[in-house]
């Protein structure tokens, strides 16, 4: 227990140095500069963007090992209820009302950033003689490098560091606080399901299991199936609360701003 004490000590003290002014010059001024550099590419790419998800642009004989909808569907699953039900109401806790701006911004300029990373990754991405395709910010940032700094060893050793400190966070960010939210909602709505943890941790286990161990064809073609009724569910779900609270709302961006 001591261990597990001053692990979690330690790793509150690296987040509260990372997380807070530094996090936020980061990710809004990087999102600012690609945004201002790329010339607004969210709002110009938008109908580019939704041709893209469509499959106007699809060919079979192209290269990788998912649709444009099935890569869209993959990155969204991660996304709608981790991030976008357990993380606001997480951010709102701790952060307070004003944190809500602060998404907001982050995301505008955010979609920028993202554009940046998904390009490098496809510029930087390896296919493989049997058609399968490796790919991602550890292959950026190690063959980036390599190619326009000249850096292979750094580029090298931050890859590799992007992909240990990915592995580690997934357990956390990831497994444990989806599965955990998981067991909230049941237990909100029956109280009594909480005796059943253990049982329904091996069933979300062996669910997950099933489909990663497929790799990210299996991957991308569940997902595809399942994050449309994900997405439909959530924005209906967040209209009813709107709907629901219409006469709050003016206060809420009434405190939303003031507090930001």
């Amino acid at each position: 227990m001591d261990f597990i004490t001053t692990l979690t000590e330690v790793t509150g003290n690296i987040a509260g140095m990372a997380w807070g002014i530094p996090s936020i010059v980061l990710l809004v001024g990087t999102g600012l500069y690609l945004t201002i550099r790329l010339r607004m590419v969210q709002v110009r790419g938008f109908k580019h963007a939704i041709n893209l998800i469509r499959g106007k642009y699809d060919k079979p004989d192209d290269p990788g090992e998912v649709t444009h909808f099935q890569a869209l569907s993959t990155a969204l699953s991660a996304t709608i209820g981790t991030g976008n039900i357990a993380g606001v109401a997480t951010a709102i806790a701790f952060g307070g009302p004003g944190a809500v701006f602060w998404m907001w911004v982050t995301a505008l300029v955010g979609m920028a950033s993202k554009y940046t990373s998904c390009t490098l990754a496809l510029k930087y991405r390896i296919t493989h003689p049997d058609g399968s395709v490796s790919g991602g910010p550890m292959y950026t940032l190690s063959l980036g490098f390599s190619e326009k700094l000249g850096m292979k060893r750094t580029g090298a050793v931050l890859g590799f560091l992007f992909a240990l400190f990915t592995l580690i966070a997934s357990f956390g960010i990831g497994n444990m606080v989806q599965a955990n939210s998981v067991m909230d909602g049941l237990t909100f709505i029956y109280p009594d399901a909480g005796k059943y943890k253990l049982f329904m941790g091996v069933i979300l286990a062996i669910g997950v299991g099933l489909v990663i161990i497929g790799g990210i064809k299996r991957i991308a073609k569940v997902a595809s199936r399942i994050v449309p009724f994900m997405a439909i569910a959530y924005c209906l779900a967040a209209l009813a609360i709107l709907v629901l609270n219409a006469s709050a709302i003016p206060e809420a961006f009434s405190t939303i701003f003031n507090l930001a």
